[in-house]
């Protein structure tokens, strides 16, 4: 073992055990929360890319860079009594960091402002909260805005007289209310303190690369996840984020490979897109790469949970990992809502560790599936309860939670409520098997069908995920006193007849062999995006008023016989219309971009990224693919 930073300490045990002694010896308070966390100077907290270079900050730069901020701030916030709510609305950056520790510094207590939430639900948050002020790196609110470059770093020296106590959390707002969650250091401390039995119990959590661990900053640190699973575990124990510029899939996939990132935490629906984009990308390489992929994929099942399935694994499935992450990430985790099993099967077999974990805004974190079987792992188990929680099920089937890292109290709708007092209901669906818990879905999402008995949509909508099919949600509906379960499918809008027709029979099929053909009214295929936005699940009551509205745009599969007159041919010469400025009724349909319509490659290879958006697929640029007519062969082959 190499320098791993951890001090005196010769083991990464050894190093835990020390910091949480101290932080319990020293007071559960914010400011010994502050002190420990910095405590290892030369330890690397921060890295990003600056063009070709990696620009890298210590522990002790930020920290001096915080109390930098906290001079200016004091000053700003002269007028806001001490103990007060300051809101924070800033996206992952050394920014966020720097200004969230300075509010908590000044003695304030920061409302971490959810940006995926619209305005009117956060001005609601930031009247309950009382809010005094609010720094932001973009957005203006009713209150005092102050943007973060106005806080400048001052070249006095900065001495905190008196801390913040409490953070405070939105819910994500996919149901009907947006509560607020307080959290003090006690309960932080048991959130970290709970992270050590991970530790204790799994060795692939705590593995580095190279001598580091590194997470990738793609969880928003003002959501629970990224506030503790994140931010607060890690660098509590002095490890080293990575900031993560956009979204794009490959902006990630190329920071992870650039930057060595070994743990990377993210929501199903990250997970769900990656698992899609890769089985294109193998079925794209031709009809016996897949073939070899999915025998391959088949005898690691096979193999199961044995040491030569393991071996298998890291011979069989290099090059997939090579063209994904590469073989430095260690850990993965999902949460938030539910994942297929389909995709939990492709990661853990191919060769990475992707692990289940539970927790909400009013518990925080409270288990993680820390078993290393892949049988187990692609199941969709969450693990056992974390050191110091307590979980039970009630007689509705609801999980309920028990611990000292539950919120402090939570306010909801204007009112205060004490909630780490006894169980608190999480309404969640869930089971015990063998001591691994399972979550199967909202209470709040069950739907009456026409026989009146509840549907699940959770345990129904991943066994529909058939190919073809983009997203898809049950959501309830009624005509009159009838209840009317519609199911709706998201599909490419330009669809082929032949294979709209064979997605059909393979659903009603799925449903008559599930017992649902009666239960399940409707069904409804729409050329919509389900989840849109900054959302990152279902969002079922947006979904349901849309569906009342007549919101959805229905798909009307292409026919044989329209030949090169159908939508797809019509959209393609639009993207040639586009590339070579030009009016799409200029382009013939057998005409060369190049030789006859004047084209360049770097107006071409735009034009094909273009399409690949589109059309959610990859394009070969081996097939000399350079008229209109070339791509809508092409594209109605492999769509």
């Amino acid at each position: 073992m190499g320098d791993l930073g951890l001090g005196q300490y010769k083991t990464i045990k050894d190093f835990v055990q020390s910091k949480l002694r101290a932080f319990e010896e020293r007071g559960l308070s914010m400011e010994t929360l502050f002190s420990l966390m910095f405590q290892e100077k030369e330890n690397i907290m921060y890295e990003r890319s600056a063009g070709y270079r990696i620009e890298s900050f210590t522990y002790g730069e930020v920290e001096k860079r915080i109390m930098a901020r906290a001079a200016s701030l004091k000053k700003l916030l002269a007028d806001a009594e001490r103990g007060s709510v300051i809101g924070l609305s800033m996206d992952n950056s050394l920014s966020w960091i720097e200004c969230f520790w300075a509010i908590l510094l000044c003695g304030f207590r920061p409302l971490l402002i959810n940006l995926r939430l619209p305005q009117e639900s956060v001005e609601g948050a930031i009247r309950d909260c009382n809010v005094q002020a609010v720094i932001s790196d973009r957005r203006t609110y009713s209150v005092r805005t102050i943007m973060s470059d106005e806080i400048k770093r001052s070249d006095e020296t900065y001495t905190p007289d008196k801390f913040g106590t409490q953070i405070i959390v939105m819910t994500s707002g996919t149901s009907r209310h947006v509560k607020l969650c307080a959290y003090s250091a006690e309960e932080l401390f048991y959130q970290i303190k709970g992270s050590y039995g991970i530790i204790q119990e799994c060795n692939e959590v705590k593995r580095h690369y190279q001598d580091r661990l590194k997470l990738l900053t793609f969880l928003p640190f003002y959501h629970v996840f990224g506030l503790v699973a994140v931010y607060i575990w890690f660098s509590f124990f002095s490890r080293t984020f990575v900031e993560l510029k956009d979204m794009k899939p490959e902006t990630i996939t190329g920071t992870v490979r650039r930057h060595h990132v070994t743990h990377l935490f993210a929501v199903p629906l990250f997970w769900e897109t990656v698992y899609s984009q890769a089985r294109k990308t193998i079925r794209l390489r031709g009809e016996e790469t897949d073939r070899k992929f999915e025998k391959a994929m088949k005898l690691r099942d096979k193999l199961g949970d044995s040491a030569a399935g393991a071996l298998f694994t890291r011979v069989a499935f290099k090059e997939v990992r090579d063209n994904l992450f590469g073989d430095s990430i260690r850990f993965m985790i999902t949460g938030g809502s539910s994942i297929a099993k389909e995709t939990m099967r492709f990661f853990n077999n191919i060769g990475y560790h992707l692990a289940d974990g539970y927790g909400m805004s009013e518990i925080g974190i409270t288990s993680l599936e820390l078993s290393k079987k892949p049988s187990i792992l692609n199941d969709g188990y969450i693990g056992k309860p974390m050191d110091g929680v307590e979980y039970r099920i009630n007689d509705q089937g609801e999980l309920e939670v028990k611990g000292k890292a539950i919120a402090c109290y939570i306010i909801e709708d204007g009112e205060k409520k004490i909630i780490n007092t006894d169980f608190f209901n999480t309404h969640d669906l869930a089971v015990c098997e063998n001591g691994h818990y399972k979550i199967l879905g909202r209470k709040d999402d069950l739907i009456v069908g026409v026989s009146g008995e509840n549907l699940n949509p959770n345990l129904i909508e991943p066994q529909l995920r058939l190919k073809d099919v983009n997203e898809i949600c049950l959501i309830g509906d009624r005509d009159g006193a009838h209840p009317v379960p519609t199911l709706l499918i998201s599909v490419n809008r330009f669809i082929s007849e032949d294979r709209f027709s064979a997605l059909d029979q393979a659903i009603r099929e799925k449903l008559e062999e599930m017992h649902l053909n009666a239960e399940i009214k409707r069904i409804l295929y729409v050329s919509d995006q389900l989840i849109v936005g900054d959302e990152f699940k279902l969002n079922r009551i947006r979904l349901q008023q849309q569906l009342a509205e007549n919101g959805f745009h229905e798909v009307k599969p292409l026919k044989k016989d329209e030949g090169l007159q159908d939508a797809l041919a019509k959209r393609i010469k639009e993207f040639f219309a586009a590339a070579l400025e030009r009016s799409a009724e200029d382009i013939a349909d057998g005409a060369d971009f190049f030789l006859d319509l004047g084209g360049t490659s770097l107006d071409y290879f735009g034009m094909v990224s273009a399409m690949e958006n589109e059309f959610s697929v990859k394009i070969s640029t081996e097939k000399n693919l350079s008229s209109v007519a070339d791509f809508h062969r092409y594209l109605s082959d492999i769509m």
